[in-house]
């Protein structure tokens, strides 16, 4: 405990004298989001300072090795850098497909030599990276997909379609499931590769939301020629890195519905649109809702930790991903919910300075797929009542 509380000493004072003030105030908007790739436009100096200064000190990937771009800490230590990010309400330095997504992955089932090539670029914010899973007959039931992969001896051919690619078209790298084999069972003849998104043969197409904007495209190869060092695991077992992505995947939308870190709190939001009335919220109703849903997001909180410690023990999170991704989704909807009645007229403004042209009213749109990507709530739901719970007939 000792070590921890000089590490947590350590933390504050770096924090404090590192990062920018301007990266301490609350999220407004997709520009304040650090991306990163080969062709990310920073919006600002001190945003680039910010990731700059994140990646010397190895904290964009606090757990990854050291040889990975990492810093070697503990579990305890990240959530210590965690808190201390928040008490100051700084800002992650970098989002990235390839931190929560690829990196588990490649840190599991990858060579030597991938994690060298792939890793550090990711945790340096050099390489932005997409996931290409779904196809049009292929969503839920992913092991479905069709998307075909031929062996043509010192390479691989692509040809398919995926559908719902988020960012396929500002991503440099993909990480895709492939069909390499028919004739065995769905689950079996899938194959897990990477390649990048300028090979000839690509192309990503935006798809718009009812939100106005989308970040997800549908995605097409042809011809496309993938290296064979660029195949992760074993060949017709990509589905066992699926399955282990799919977890931190999960956990990565379930965790969009903690509040904290998430800009002002929600009693803020609300006391700010309604006023305070004997120093309480001024509606009684909207105040047991908001309340409650901060209870929640605190009970939430410590079982994402939880369970984040016992996979760092080597744990698998297994059907607990879907647990943490069923009610994450579910917490998110009713925090932008709850936003949406605290500020009344003013959240259905649309295209404004004021509402920062509609964020509000398009988050609480957006919040909508979270139900749908990454395994749809219904499917989640069963896999909880079959695995979890083991309801019969489940």
């Amino acid at each position: 405990m000792s070590d921890l509380k000089a590490f947590a000493a350590e933390v504050r004072e770096w924090l404090e004298a590192n990062c920018p003030e301007e990266m301490r105030k609350p999220i407004t908007g997709d520009k304040d989001l650090c991306w990163g790739g080969r062709n990310w436009e920073f919006q600002s100096d001190a945003q680039k300072v910010w990731l700059d200064r994140m990646v010397a000190k190895g904290w964009t990937v606090p757990t990854w090795p050291k040889e990975y771009g990492g810093a070697g800490l503990s579990r305890a230590e990240e959530i210590i850098l965690k808190k201390e990010m928040a008490r100051i309400g700084a800002r992650s330095p970098l989002s990235s497909f390839g931190i929560w997504m690829l990196g588990p992955a490649l840190l599991k089932f990858g060579t030597e030599e991938q994690k060298l090539e792939h890793l550090p670029p990711v945790a340096r914010g050099e390489i932005r990276w997409c996931q290409g899973y779904s196809e049009p007959s292929a969503g839920s039931d992913l092991a479905s997909l069709a998307t075909k992969c031929e062996d043509k001896g010192d390479h691989f051919m692509v040809n398919g379609q995926k559908v719902w690619t988020s960012y396929a078209d500002k991503a440099d790298w993909i990480f895709c499931l492939v069909r390499t084999d028919n004739t065995g069972k769905k689950h079996h003849g899938i194959s897990f590769v990477l390649f990048d998104m300028e090979t000839p043969g690509v192309e990503a197409r935006p798809i718009k939301l009812i939100s106005g904007r989308s970040p997800f495209c549908e995605t097409f190869f042809e011809d496309v020629r993938v290296e064979k060092k660029n195949l992760v695991g074993t060949r017709d077992r990509g589905w066992d890195v699926a399955k282990y992505l799919l977890t931190h995947e999960r956990e990565m939308i379930g965790g969009q519905g903690q509040l904290e870190g998430q800009g002002r709190p929600l009693h803020e939001i609300a006391a700010g649109s309604l006023g305070i009335e004997d120093g309480k919220l001024a509606d009684p109703m909207l105040r047991s809702k908001v309340a409650e849903a901060e209870i929640d997001d605190w009970a939430f909180s410590l079982t994402v930790s939880r369970k984040l410690a016992e996979a760092k023990a080597g744990a698998s999170l297994g059907a607990d991903s879907s647990m943490l991704k069923y009610y994450g989704t579910e917490l998110n909807k009713r925090k932008y919910e709850l936003m949406m009645d605290a500020t009344g007229h003013d959240g259905l403004e649309w295209e404004s300075d004021r509402s920062n042209d509609g964020k509000l009213a398009r988050s609480w749109l957006r919040t909508k797929g979270n139900s749908i990507e990454g395994g749809t709530s219904e499917v989640q739901l069963n896999i909880i009542s079959k695995h979890i719970l083991q309801l019969p007939g489940a």
